[in-house]
């Protein structure tokens, strides 16, 4: 684990695990969460080479806020850090509320991202063709209809969700999400899995709602860049069965990417992509270049 001040003073958390001597590969942590590393995720990475390096996004466990933070905000950050680090081109691959920020990396790093994935990623709220909340189970609905309203109407909402959250065991948390979880969800949310969930969640929301909040109204916001000016590759992965989020974001963001490889999968939901990170990374590594 890395504690680095960035620039303006504040603290950046990082962590590593995998090939030290690999290729870089940064991991965007979803909504809410944090730069726990899997367990399955670093053994494929070391079995791959990759020098798999996750964070905590401004305002979630170890970062400090940044109030205010738009998704291309990211950008600016990792590449502070990652220079403290020593480590200059990266692949990078983000789940959920982590594939916004994945694909800010591709579209304001372009020198130093030569590939991105964005796995059950969401798509702009001001997506045109786009209904941005069909499909997406109750929590949602009601927590981006609070974050279009703002600060003061979403965070007494995500204040009592934290409370739920942190006081479920690893083993409830398939209730504290129940609206969200479609059963090829619930029955990804094994042992390991539900135990690696809980822990990103809890640990992301110790310090309180911030992060998440601020996530959420970055989300409904101008995102700070351009989807069109992204060159690089990119892989966009989606599960047809996802109520967190539905199979048309991914279908929207592969039509709207000029370079997109689209995989939208039948059977497959949104946790259940986590299993199987290792075609993301052997699909990364494809597009390096040493």
């Amino acid at each position: 684990e890395h504690s680095i001040t960035l620039p303006d003073g504040r603290r950046f958390v990082l962590r590593e695990a995998g090939d030290p001597a690999g290729v870089p590969v940064v991991v965007h942590h979803g909504t809410p969460g944090n730069g726990l590393l899997f367990g399955p995720w670093a053994v494929d990475a070391a079995a791959r080479g990759i020098r798999l390096i996750a964070y905590d996004r401004a305002g979630y466990a170890g970062s400090d806020r940044s109030a205010g933070r738009d998704v291309a905000a990211v950008a600016g950050d990792l590449a502070s850090a990652l220079d403290v680090l020593g480590v200059g081109p990266f692949l990078t691959w983000g789940s959920s509320g982590g594939g916004p920020h994945a694909l800010a990396c591709a579209a304001l790093l372009p020198d130093r991202v030569p590939a991105a994935a964005s796995v059950a990623g969401v798509a702009p709220w001001d997506a045109q063709g786009l209904d941005f909340l069909e499909g997406m189970g109750a929590d949602n609905l009601e927590e981006f209809g609070l974050a279009v309203r703002g600060d003061a109407e979403l965070r007494p909402w995500l204040t009592a969700h934290r409370s739920g959250l942190l006081g479920a065991s690893a083993d409830g948390l398939a209730q504290q999400l129940r609206t969200l979880l479609s059963p090829v969800d619930v029955a990804a949310l094994g042992d390991q899995t539900g135990h690696f969930l809980h822990a990103s969640i809890t640990t992301g929301l110790a310090p309180g709602v911030d992060g998440w909040l601020d996530d959420d109204l970055a989300f409904v916001r101008p995102w700070g860049f351009d989807l069109g000016q992204i060159q690089v590759p990119i892989l966009v992965l989606q599960g047809v069965e996802d109520l967190m989020v539905p199979p048309a974001h991914g279908r929207w963001l592969g039509a709207h990417l000029p370079t997109a490889s689209t995989w939208v999968e039948p059977g497959q939901g949104h946790l259940s992509l986590l299993l199987d990170i290792g075609r993301v990374h052997a699909w990364l590594l494809e597009q390096w270049r040493d």
